[in-house]
């Protein structure tokens, strides 16, 4: 839709108002409602927000170690500029129209710490080589018949789980929930998400969403948009959904599988797809899936980015601990599904619930693209069985300090992204772990108070 389109949509709509947002570090939508004047001054050349948004954390800390802003350079705005092609109306506000924006530096270039311009700038890299990316994310997340206010009246203890039980691809679990389930699918579409399926996972709770696959910057537009839209729509029901990795310490992990394929613009081909090879996989395939694997461990914090991250991914819970791949297997990093022309893909497996999407699929990109670049030869053979005794390409690292020091130093992390967005992601994931060791946990607090 044209901006004038947008304009007069706006100017109509009885809430004389819009809402925007734009994506920070985390993952996190942060925006505002502007009047329908104050859009119509600003929807072509853009609107100041300030630069905090990539100065803090989730909690809203100013970060002490982040050269981009600080309390060193004042916080200034930055300039948000609205992409008219992310135009939607939020069904649960009364039709609202909403848009998302691209942050740019004073020159309106990219502003190179921005994760929706990270992900534009390699999927330029991916057209240029002749491809066009299709991409879609799936989400599993937990959810609880609790409010903003019981979690914190409860400290996050004892909550109330949805349904209780382990019942995955439960009928019966979806028909007790059916007012949630039904608004989940319906308002997701009219709000221009939709969904492929929705099912109960294993757990008290849990719920698996596919969202439809797109072009890989629409598919990340929507799967960010998912998280919160269904975070909002848990609150006209009482529900509050959460797409932490790994909540209990006792229970599955949650997954953000990122589905991939490359496709010939012209001629509309799968190019993954090569019906003669054994296991339907092209050449092309093969090199994408062997740049992620020799990748992996460069780009894994943006895969895994938060301290809980590395909580999920350990032996026998459904996410992968090695560089591995494997045809339709379940236990292994990277999941290849090749059987079908329109639907042969690559399911890579590491990536949690708790990513920020535009890093995620950039990653995943970005990775499979450094191999075909480089011409690299899928040497290591398929897992088949269990993963996670195949160590013979190596393991994940074992936290995020790990992982983030290694991507730190990486030049390879720096050739695919570039050095000012690596240096300021990376000093982000430093300060996540450096507000995990100062914490004292109620671990820490059964095991050593009475007996050391």
């Amino acid at each position: 839709m044209i901006v004038q389109q947008i304009k007069e949509y706006i100017n109509v709509h009885p809430a004389s108002k819009v809402k925007l947002a734009a994506c920070d570090i985390d993952g996190v939508l942060r925006g505002k409602y502007i009047s329908a004047e104050k859009f119509n001054t600003v929807a072509d050349k853009g609107l100041g927000f300030c630069d905090v948004v990539f100065g803090w954390d989730s909690s809203d800390l100013a970060y002490d170690n982040a050269r981009f802003t600080g309390w060193h350079t004042g916080y200034p705005d930055m300039q948000l500029q609205l992409d008219g092609n992310t135009f939607r109306k939020i069904p649960w506000e009364n039709e609202l129209p909403f848009l998302l924006g691209d942050f740019v530096d004073e020159e309106g270039n990219a502003a190179p710490v921005c994760p929706r311009q990270l992900l534009r700038k390699v999927i330029g890299k991916c057209h240029e080589m002749g491809f066009k990316p299709f991409f879609a994310q799936e989400f599993e997340w937990f959810n609880f018949s609790e409010t903003p206010d019981s979690l914190y009246q409860k400290s996050f203890q004892g909550l109330k789980p949805l349904t209780p039980g382990m019942f995955g691809y439960s009928i019966l679990r979806s028909s007790l929930k059916n007012e949630f389930s039904s608004d989940l699918f319906l308002l997701l579409r009219a709000f221009d998400v939709p969904l492929e399926g929705l099912h109960t996972e294993t757990g008290p709770g849990v719920y698996e969403a596919a969202i439809a696959y797109t072009h890989a910057l629409e598919a990340a537009d929507r799967a960010v948009l998912f998280k919160t839209a269904v975070k909002e729509i848990g609150y006209k029901h009482g529900i509050i959904a959460t797409f932490m990795a790994k909540w209990n310490e006792s229970l599955p992990g949650c997954s953000g599988h990122v589905h991939q394929s490359l496709w010939d613009g012209e001629t509309k081909r799968n190019l993954f797809y090569e019906d003669g090879d054994s296991q339907k996989m092209s050449t092309l395939m093969k090199r994408y899936i062997a740049g992620q694997l020799y990748c992996l461990p460069h780009v894994l914090p943006m895969y895994a980015p938060n301290v809980n991250s590395y909580k999920r991914l350990v032996e026998g819970a459904w996410a992968p601990t090695t560089r591995t791949w494997g045809v339709d297997n379940r236990t292994v990093a990277l999941r290849v599904l090749s059987e079908g022309e329109k639907s042969a893909r690559l399911e890579t497996r590491v990536v949690g619930s708790d990513t920020n999407p535009y890093l995620a699929m950039a990653a995943c990109l970005a990775s499979g693209l450094y191999g075909i670049k480089h011409g690299l030869t899928l040497n290591q053979p398929a897992t088949v069985g269990n993963g996670y005794r195949d160590e013979s390409n190596g393991t994940l690292p074992a936290n995020l300090y790990e992982s983030t020091q290694q991507m730190k130093h990486s030049e390879i992390a720096k050739e695919l992204f570039g050095e000012a967005f690596v240096d300021h992601f990376c000093c982000t994931r430093e300060w996540e772990w450096k507000q995990f060791a100062k914490a004292v946990t109620d671990w820490e607090l059964k095991r050593y108070f009475e007996i050391i």
